[in-house]
């Protein structure tokens, strides 16, 4: 299969991109600046220039390839507004795959967040919360999931909060940026919620597998770790940085903070049952050991 790819020069789309290669695709990646291009290249892969924004080169690029995996996404959480550019952004840009693919049977791996419900870990079944601060993308990947009516094969690959490398990535990279900047590892209320995780290689193995064999309009989660503790994970952070964990204001981490404030525990036994995925990789905790002071 020639699947074309946005995002594959990310932590998770690299992982991608090599997963897909070792199994005998090949690979067209998008590619803003030189210096992504560069290492897509160097991964193996095919190259096309342009971003998010250019959906005139997004729709040739869907058009030509036997199958779409989209991951991209500016990672603006500075503010409430741009955190909404973004969401704007990606939207419009997921619309145009779809629209380039639609009667064509061809398979479309979107991706999403795992959703968070009172009192249990979500499942594959629960619907993506449509309101708050990342309603956007729960609304664009829902209208992604309808294009099954249209002739896509559409998936959504559902990531939980953190998805990880050597300690780096998700939520909990996002602690440790911030841990290193404060000086400081923060939770927030009494640390308490919980986050579900994955290793990027094996999140790379269910975007193949949904590829290639999920069917149209189905959601699967990625996640290895169901959830652990907020404060468990900074405490971690803290002790391998070398700076105090410690209860943090919620609005210490901006328009994410009440985000960071649920518990957000999710499973993923229907993705191991019906697609046979079993991840292999460091659990979290245990990769957070790698990261350097």
């Amino acid at each position: 299969m020639d699947v074309f790819i946005t995002g594959g020069t990310g932590l998770i789309g690299s992982a991608v991109v090599a997963e897909l290669l070792r199994t005998g695709h090949t690979v067209t990646a998008l590619a803003r600046s030189d210096r992504s291009a560069a290492a897509a290249q160097a991964a193996g892969a095919r190259t096309v220039r342009g971003g998010l924004s250019d959906l005139d080169v997004l729709r040739s690029a869907a058009e030509a390839a036997d199958g779409v995996v989209h991951l991209a996404f500016s990672n603006d959480f500075s503010t409430a507004a741009a955190l909404e550019a973004s969401v704007a952004e990606e939207t419009a840009a997921v619309r145009a795959i779809g629209e380039a693919l639609a009667g064509s049977d061809r398979p479309f791996a979107t991706v999403s967040g795992t959703p968070w419900i009172p009192g249990r870990a979500s499942t594959e079944r629960d619907p993506l919360p449509l309101d708050g601060p990342v309603g956007g993308r729960g609304r664009a990947v829902t209208a992604t999931l309808a294009l099954a009516e249209r002739g896509v094969r559409t998936s959504a690959v559902r990531m939980p909060r953190t998805v990880h490398d050597r300690g780096e990535g998700g939520f909990a990279g996002l602690l440790t940026e911030a841990a290193r900047r404060t000086g400081v590892s923060g939770w927030v209320g009494d640390g308490a919620q919980r986050w579900p995780a994955v290793h990027a290689e094996d999140a790379a193995v269910l975007f193949r597998l949904a590829l290639e064999q999920a069917p149209a309009g189905s959601s699967w989660h990625a996640v290895q770790d169901e959830g652990d503790a907020m404060k468990d994970i900074a405490t971690v952070i803290g002790r391998r940085l070398g700076v105090p964990a410690q209860q943090v204001p919620q609005e210490s981490f901006g328009p994410l903070g009440a985000i960071f404030a649920l518990d957000q525990a999710a499973s993923s036994a229907i993705t191991r049952r019906e697609l046979g995925w079993e991840p292999t990789r460091p659990h979290l905790l245990e990769d957070l050991e790698l990261l350097r002071p």
